[in-house]
């Protein structure tokens, strides 16, 4: 059966043949094709103004990304097949880069599968649906998931913003199986415990892996302090890796008291002290007690959610940088991150660079780092590409 159809006005077709997946409200011709006709997650036919076939979207009247686009194919059917194909590309690709089932499986529409995001930790996948469209078709996802990987169990991860934006629910649910306990993850030579239910977003932030392991490749013998520290998955590789001293900040007493079992369980809880704190609190304060570091790890939460919260959160984000910058060791390394969109690397590299200027330091990039593989961008979608980190090093003005 043919999809009801949606036509796009004039001209506005060019972005989606460009390779972009997203239809906004205002791009379409509603005397044509009437929103309040859709119910949300309903499929339909996107056609140029000339009625030229665009693809196949799901479609959710009351969001601004009002169609987002599954398949460039005329009236594509979208239940197990379909997630059984999508799933199957999307996991060849993380079995090519990883030994071990420890990594997002599924990034959105970079595996195409818009709406959807699942972070694989072994026996245990935790799934993340953010749109209408991919929720009123989860059963089919589940059945295509246990059918492909056999889990242990599958955790449904609602409580984000943009599912109420969606108009859905905030509830996390064990929809299959039994969570082992404890669930143990592996990264960079670590072990971690994680807490799928309780935790942020997914329970793991598996993007910065590899910027992970460039942080452990230069710890030997420094000190080392974690900022927006979570559950320790950048400070516990360090001090495997040798550092004489890791201290984890972080706001959040359970991601503290998960990191100290971490700790723990990798055998470096003798290297490592964790202070609950507000971020800017306590560099002020080291600021005050003359406390240095040899290695800062600055990776703060998104700062800037919406594009107009930009001049608050770009102001926060200077402001982090440079008093990390006042408390690092002559010769030191700041590793600064930004997993903001509407921060781009060019404004990270101009705070950067600013705030060194400030200070009289003389900043230098040695390396940068973005997401992990397993977090792949398409190149038509800018919004694919969020994560940004430099690495510096810092020396007294030249």
């Amino acid at each position: 059966m043919a999809h009801p159809e949606i036509y796009l006005k004039k001209n506005e077709d060019r972005r989606l043949r460009n390779g972009h997946l997203w239809v906004f409200s205002n791009e379409i011709d509603v005397q044509r094709s009437p929103l309040e006709a859709f119910s949300a997650g309903d499929l339909a036919q996107i056609l140029s103004a000339d009625g030229k076939n665009l693809g196949t979207a799901y479609v959710n009247p009351q969001t601004l990304v009002c169609a987002r686009l599954l398949s460039r194919k005329a009236n594509l059917k979208c239940g197990r097949n379909f997630f059984i194909e999508r799933l199957s590309i999307a996991l060849s690709l993380r079995e090519k880069l990883f030994a071990k089932p420890y990594y997002r499986l599924v990034f959105g529409e970079s595996d195409g599968l818009p709406g959807l995001v699942i972070d694989r930790f072994g026996a245990v996948l935790s799934v993340q649906i953010t749109t209408a469209g991919m929720e009123i078709r989860k059963a089919s996802l589940f059945q295509a998931l246990i059918e492909l990987l056999s889990p242990q169990a599958i955790v449904l991860k609602n409580d984000n913003n943009q599912r109420l934006l969606e108009g859905l629910s905030a509830d996390n649910e064990l929809v299959y199986g039994e969570i082992p306990n404890p669930l143990i993850i592996e990264e960079n030579g670590a072990q971690f415990k994680i807490d799928i239910l309780n935790g942020q977003k997914t329970g793991w932030f598996y993007d910065h892996r590899s910027s992970r392991a460039q942080l452990a490749s230069m710890a030997n013998n420094q000190r080392v302090l974690d900022l927006f520290s979570y559950t320790g998955a950048w400070g516990i590789p360090a001090a495997k890796a040798g550092a004489t001293e890791v201290c984890c900040v972080d706001a959040s007493e359970a991601a503290l008291a998960l990191a100290q079992e971490n700790a723990e369980l990798n055998q470096v809880a003798d290297r490592m002290h964790f202070v609950r704190s507000d971020v800017f609190d306590f560099l002020k304060q080291a600021r005050l007690d003359n406390q240095l570091y040899d290695i800062i790890v600055l990776d703060p939460p998104a700062l800037i959610k919406r594009k107009k919260d930009f001049k608050q959160g770009y102001e926060a984000y200077r402001r982090l940088n440079q008093l990390a910058l006042q408390i690092l060791s002559k010769n030191g390394i700041l590793i600064s991150a930004s997993c903001s969109f509407h921060l781009s690397r060019e404004n990270l590299h101009e705070i950067l660079r600013s705030s060194g200027r400030h200070i009289d330091r003389h900043l230098v990039f040695f390396a940068s780092g973005g997401q992990g593989p397993d977090h792949p961008i398409e190149p038509a979608l800018p919004e694919t590409e969020y994560l940004k980190t430099y690495f510096c090093m810092v020396s007294s003005s030249l």
